[in-house]
């Protein structure tokens, strides 16, 4: 069998060997989906490039650390990674796309992109149970704070009448809610955006 016809998992393995063709080929081979899934993001040339290529550097850090499991497929390995420095662009440039206001909150409503490709549903759910995941974590009163303030875009005016408490403990709240997201995080090494 020729090199370029390998299964993927097998030219992960040949890469982790020494055998840079195997990651060559991997790229050439999914380049144009990770590519058209970072641009229907961010509909930018420049920037989709950017994030592209932030992409391959993270998966050769990745796979030279030996971190990389072969639990899930390559493809939707990559296209979490991908996915994770879209959201991150959006934070450094203060851009995050609105939520839905509505009960049945879902933080990735915003990042569809109408291809519902069997790898896409696959990252798209693993990322939705790690934040449901992470927000059932928090004490009542925080993770109520959160859900007003994040998913159904409540001012902390409108969060502090609603429960009954004094905006400063709204504030409060939040704040404390954010601080348990970021140490649950770090205790089950959960990876969301970086």
């Amino acid at each position: 069998m020729k090199i370029e016809n390998a299964q993927d998992a097998v030219l992960v393995r040949q890469y982790l060997h020494g055998d840079e063709k195997g990651l060559e080929i991997l790229i050439t081979r999914h380049k144009q989906r990770i590519y058209s899934f970072i641009f229907s993001k961010v509909m930018d040339r420049d920037i989709t490039e950017d994030i592209f290529q932030d992409t391959f550097i993270k998966v050769i850090r990745t796979l030279r650390k030996g971190k990389y499991n072969e639990e899930g497929k390559f493809l939707p390995w990559v296209m979490r990674i991908a996915h994770n420095l879209v959201i991150d662009h959006f934070r450094r440039n203060k851009r995050m796309p609105k939520f839905q206001s509505r009960n049945d909150f879902d933080i990735f409503d915003v990042i569809s992109d109408g291809e519902e490709s069997k790898e896409y549903e696959m990252i798209t759910s693993q990322v939705h149970e790690d934040v449901r995941r992470l927000v059932e974590e928090l004490p009542n009163d925080q993770k109520q704070v959160l859900i007003m303030r994040i998913f159904k875009e409540m001012s902390f005016k409108e969060i502090a009448q609603s429960t009954g408490v004094s905006i400063n403990t709204a504030l409060g709240r939040m704040r404390y809610a954010l601080i348990n997201l970021r140490k649950i995080i770090d205790k089950n090494n959960i990876i969301l955006t970086r």
